[in-house]
């Protein structure tokens, strides 16, 4: 229980939030004064995004027109934070989310992109089929940048099981064999995806979230929400205002503690990729989790990690991959065949 004009801290991997208190008791019902004296930390990657977050007054009990309601939980392999005035929220979230990992996830063996890989042909639900689509579309685009069939790759160097290891140039040389989306095949008509080639394997992890993300805030605003926070592991969606002010979010640098800029967003959403997310070193070399698809290693453009401002949170998702890939000049260039869309690039300082 908290004491009278305490301070304190909680901690885990994903937030460090610090709170001076302060008591007083009213005939109806107890007050906590609750100030959070730095920011909540809502990502580790790439340029690293934090929540301006300041609630002067909590009641813990009673009631309160302002009143903010946070839940988290872990989907699709990370934490997913919730914060909304409405408190059915965080629930319609969790369970739109829940159900696209459960079509989209190649980690769970009922999922249908887990079956596909599986069996290599697949009737799949229209959903599915669209993305798939909507992912050929962006491989297309991004000439190559963006590919959904570097499964065996990420395999390859352990990104997917976690034991890291640097492939022989003759294993890269294998795996790329089975690398290109105009590898997958159609038939709209039954809803069937097949490969051209066994082994091949589609990874969504660069789209998928941006697509649940997306998904969650239609099923808030069909249920009347209108304002919401998202943190879907680093994927951050600003539904409406925060009583009548924007959700400000803050983007410190990659390798630095100081903040870039400080961002005010309303029905907007970030995405960020970069060599933060996941990444092992060897011999003082950074080896991190996105890969190229045309060399087979991990990207090495000279980006640190690039964020994307935009409505779209899937576009922002895949986008932001594809961007990490090209490079500055290349990226900036693909950027500008969306519309609203904000780039911010860390580089390589050498």
């Amino acid at each position: 229980m908290l004491s009278l004009n305490s301070k304190f801290e909680y901690r885990n991997s994903k937030q460090i939030i610090i709170f001076k208190t302060s008591m007083f008791q009213t005939n109806k019902f107890r007050i906590w004064r609750i100030r959070i004296l730095n920011l909540f930390r809502i990502s580790d990657f790439g340029f690293r995004i934090f929540l301006i977050f300041i609630l002067p007054v909590i009641l813990l009990s009673g009631c309160q027109d302002k009143q903010l309601y946070k839940d988290n939980r872990v989907l699709m392999g990370t934490f997913v934070d919730v914060i909304s005035p409405d408190k059915d929220a965080a629930q319609i979230v969790f369970a739109e989310i829940q159900r696209v990992e459960n079509l989209l996830s190649k980690y769970k063996p009922g999922s249908e992109v887990a079956r596909l890989n599986s069996l290599g042909k697949l009737t799949v639900s229209r959903e599915t089929l669209e993305i798939i689509k909507k992912s050929y579309e962006f491989w297309q685009i991004s000439d190559g940048a963006f590919d959904i069939t570097i499964g065996p790759l990420v395999n390859l160097w352990g990104f997917t099981d976690k034991k890291y290891r640097l492939p022989k140039k003759s294993e890269i040389n294998k795996a790329l064999k089975l690398v290109g989306s105009d590898k997958i095949l159609f038939n709209n008509l039954n809803n069937v995806v097949k490969f051209k080639l066994p082994g091949m394997k589609i990874d969504l992890g660069g789209i998928a979230k941006g697509y649940a993300l997306d998904c969650a805030v239609k099923r808030l605003k069909e249920n009347g929400i209108k304002s919401c926070l998202i943190n879907l592991g680093g994927q951050i969606y600003c539904l409406g205002d925060r009583f009548g002010k924007p959700w400000q979010i803050a983007i410190q640098g990659p390798r630095k503690k100081e903040f870039k800029e400080i961002l005010a967003l309303r029905n907007q959403g970030i995405s960020t990729s970069g060599d933060y997310e996941q990444y092992f070193s060897i011999n003082n070399l950074r080896y991190c989790h996105i890969i190229n698809p045309k060399t087979g290693y991990p990207a090495d453009s000279g980006i640190q990690s690039v964020t994307i401002v935009t409505e779209n949170n899937l576009e922002a998702d895949a986008l932001s991959t594809a961007i990490f890939v090209l490079g500055p000049e290349k990226g900036r260039k693909l950027a500008d065949k969306f519309n609203a869309v904000d780039v911010k690039i860390a580089v390589d300082k050498i």
